[in-house]
């Protein structure tokens, strides 16, 4: 049974299942929902609480199985948290998870509660996951990308009584807390909170918000060539400063822009030969965010955009190795600039 993030309130009203799996990146929808059915299940009388966290190759199995087969010390329920943070239970943790699935419904007094990373496709498709899922509640919990932070800080200042200007003001008000917090959502809950510790309930004014709320975002590579195949120009900017201030190698920056220069390559050649375009962003692996925008630059870019784009790359690649090239900055971080910006302006909407 699959409940969506939103949605956990509503079914935790309606009464308890006997196991829940959450999984996904983003720490702080993990925590909010382990705890809220936490609360729930010690209203209803789950006092007893175990945690397991599967770490090494010697990690006791059968102490779980046990642990959720035994009755509590006092006869009290049972709440059995089980914790994979490398989101793979191995070949003795796969059969172990099977068994806890087939016994959640004759257990009514132990409440079983897995924790697990996002999780690919294959992990979704195992035998041991579509076990927990089809015998208790699926709750897959999504990172919030950069398109929809605007409107999750919004109803996260709705939710303690706070709200910002109506119209194009208070849009461009939740645009800057977003720039600010982008890629730290743990950090994002802390300035909304700072937010309701400053101020009254009611509306905010730009300046109070921009007054309080303290740059903590947090980029990384994969994000930054989403960025630049999306033609937001200010993004790509304020994200190759981040990363450089944060420390990240440059050639790695490289490798993630030059590895999707190469692929809007092997697309472009291939649609050219007459594969049709899903097909070859297919045979790529190609998928989800950048599946699409690869299916919108791709018939505008022209092949000779490509090869430059790629001839770019190449040059970038020796630079930030330490080589020097004719007409390029000899500092990596300008060089990396200079062809993330020729990236972003041939992939801009048109």
């Amino acid at each position: 049974m699959q409940v969506l993030a939103n949605q956990l309130s509503a079914h935790l009203t309606k009464g308890l299942r006997n196991l829940y799996v959450l999984h996904g990146d983003e720490p702080l929808l993990v925590q909010e929902a382990a705890d809220a059915i936490r609360a729930s299940a010690r209203g209803q009388g789950f006092t007893e609480r175990t945690v397991f966290t599967v770490a090494g190759a010697h990690f006791d199995w059968q102490e779980v199985l046990a642990s959720g087969a035994s009755m509590g010390l006092f006869g009290d329920r049972q709440l059995v948290e089980l914790r994979i943070p490398s989101g793979k239970p191995g070949k003795e943790g796969a059969p172990a998870l099977q068994q806890l699935a087939e016994r959640a419904a004759d257990s009514p007094d132990v409440l079983t509660l897995v924790s697990l990373p996002r999780l690919d496709k294959a992990s979704k498709s195992s035998a041991w996951f579509e076990a927990l899922s089809g015998a208790g509640v699926d709750i897959a919990l999504e990172t919030v990308e950069r398109a929809a932070l605007p409107t999750w800080i919004a109803q996260r200042m709705a939710a303690q009584g706070q709200r910002v200007e109506a119209g194009e003001a208070g849009q461009r008000c939740l645009q800057f807390f977003a720039d600010k917090v982008e890629g730290n959502l743990l950090a994002a809950h802390q300035e909304i909170q700072k937010l309701a510790l400053l101020y009254p309930e009611g509306e905010l004014s730009q300046e109070q918000v921009e007054s309080a709320v303290l740059d903590v975002a947090r980029f990384n590579v994969f994000k930054l060539t989403e960025a630049a195949l999306a033609g937001q120009a200010a993004r790509v900017q304020r994200m190759l400063e981040g990363l450089q201030a944060e420390g990240v190698a440059a050639v790695l920056v490289h490798h993630t822009l030059a590895e999707d220069i190469r692929n809007l390559k092997r697309v472009k050649d291939a649609v050219l030969a007459g594969r049709p375009l899903p097909m070859a962003l297919r045979e790529l692996r190609i998928w989800g965010v950048k599946e699409r925008l690869f299916e919108r630059i791709v018939p505008q870019l022209p092949a000779p955009a490509v090869d430059r784009l790629l001839w770019a790359a190449h040059q970038v690649d020796g630079i930030v190795k330490g080589w020097r090239a004719p007409a390029w900055p000899h500092d990596p971080w300008q060089a990396l600039q200079r062809l993330a910006m020729m990236l972003t302006r041939q992939c801009r909407p048109r």
